[in-house]
């Protein structure tokens, strides 16, 4: 226990070992409490795509003393072209790197998944317990304790129980009433993977957008590999169904959804049949009423998934680590006052960052039609000609969390 921080010493199981659940057991530890992170896949999961770190979520990782090593790692990302089927760039917005206002579509803290979560891992792995190829299938609860049932027939007890388990959350569906639907489905796919890197890939997003809503982005982030998104438009229950199919399925559901999209979409299916990564998903946010019932508490998407359409995820995830970790460590004797603490701190939060995602405006920057797509690309063209989103960028006053301040540090940092 770390004098001068909270009064008991809790036994915490965190369920799942993401980027959420990792800086929550980073913070619980150092608040000297016994925490277990278990995770259902077999070795950490240290994979994914390309995210960001914005606003608040920078502050989060500088305050775990971890923002040099995250630097180290950093991806090379000068900013987002619109281009047409031969390649050619029609409009580009740079990153703004000039440390005023807010952050473009590219962040200057743009880092690979798998290289954060290894960063969280190794500040963690000495404090915490992990325990891989186990998830929590159940639990049953009173008032002085948390029973949870593991996949291997094994069982424990715990002061409390955090279900950082991501969007598709058992423990939310757990705890929140039967038959509520927590998804605030946007009518948007996604599925991204990685090809071999060619000369021509540069270290601009490359951006092309196809009649039908679709869209193929292109981005760059180490010498011999680029990642490959495919996004869709679309509101069909069988769009929707194809990412619980068995991956060959979701493959050729991509495939035939993009064969006639020009530009290297040939290359790009091609590479998405044998590439090592591949993930499929509808983009939702998580909407919730209540984010904790007893001793059991919701964390990161779980609780709050705003979508990667809005920039914050992976801050959101920091943030609200920080902020559920706090009100434990400061009183770990009241976890009631301290779980409702930390939702009347974060409510106003991620409201905020939820809020930046305006399903009219994504569906007009996915056109269905060549003039639309046409009309698209001068305006924001002409926008760039102007400077217009890098005037914006560096006049304004806060970034996507807003004015939001993040709470004070859940705990010390002396021995990260």
């Amino acid at each position: 226990m770390v004098e001068g921080w909270g009064e008991r010493r809790l036994r915490v199981l965190v369920a799942g070992g993401g980027i959420a659940g990792q800086a929550l057991a980073f913070w619980l530890s150092r608040g000297g409490h016994r925490v277990t992170v278990v995770e259902r896949f077999p070795a950490l999961r240290a994979a994914g795509a390309q995210v960001d770190l914005r606003g608040q979520g920078i502050e989060a990782v500088e305050r775990m003393g971890l923002l040099d090593a995250v630097r180290g790692k950093l991806v090379d990302e000068a900013g987002v072209a619109l281009v047409d089927a031969r390649g050619r760039a029609r409009a580009t917005i740079m990153a703004n790197t000039s440390g005023r206002g807010r952050q473009t579509l590219t962040s200057e803290y743009e880092i690979m998944r798998g290289d954060l979560v290894r960063i969280l891992h190794d500040a963690t792995r000495d404090d915490a317990e992990y325990v891989f190829g186990k998830s929590v299938d159940g639990f049953e609860q009173d008032e002085d304790k948390v029973v949870a049932h593991f996949s291997d027939g094994s069982c424990g007890e715990y002061d409390l129980l955090v279900g950082a388990d991501g969007q598709g959350s058992r423990i939310r569906r757990a705890i929140l009433p039967e038959g509520f639907d927590p998804y605030r489905r946007l009518g948007i796919h996604m599925a991204y993977w990685f090809v071999p890197r060619i000369a021509s890939d540069s270290n601009i997003r490359d951006t092309y957008m196809v009649p039908g809503g679709r869209q193929i982005m292109r981005r760059s982030h180490n010498p011999t590999e680029t990642q490959v998104y495919f996004v869709l438009r679309e509101g069909s229950e069988g769009a929707s169904a194809i990412h619980r199919a068995p991956v060959e399925r979701q493959r050729e559901f991509w495939a035939s959804r993009f064969h006639d999209a020009g530009w290297q979409t040939e290359r790009f299916i091609e590479g998405m049949r044998t590439s090592p990564f591949f993930y499929s998903q509808e983009i939702v946010q998580v909407r919730a009423d209540t984010w904790s019932k007893g001793r059991v508490v919701l964390a990161g998407d779980a609780a709050h998934c705003a979508s990667p359409y809005s920039g914050m995820g992976i801050s959101g995830g920091l943030v609200g680590a920080h902020v559920l970790a706090g009100e434990i460590n400061r009183r770990p004797g009241e976890l009631p006052t301290a779980l409702a603490n930390y939702e009347s701190a974060l409510r106003p939060f991620v409201n905020k960052i939820q809020g930046q995602v305006n399903p009219r405006l994504l569906r007009l920057a996915m056109p269905m039609t060549r003039r639309a797509i046409d009309a698209f690309q001068a305006t924001t063209a002409l926008a760039c000609l102007l400077h217009i989103p890098d005037l914006a960028a560096r006049l304004s006053k806060e970034d996507r969390g807003g004015t939001w301040q993040l709470p004070e540090n859940p705990a010390p940092t002396t021995n990260v």
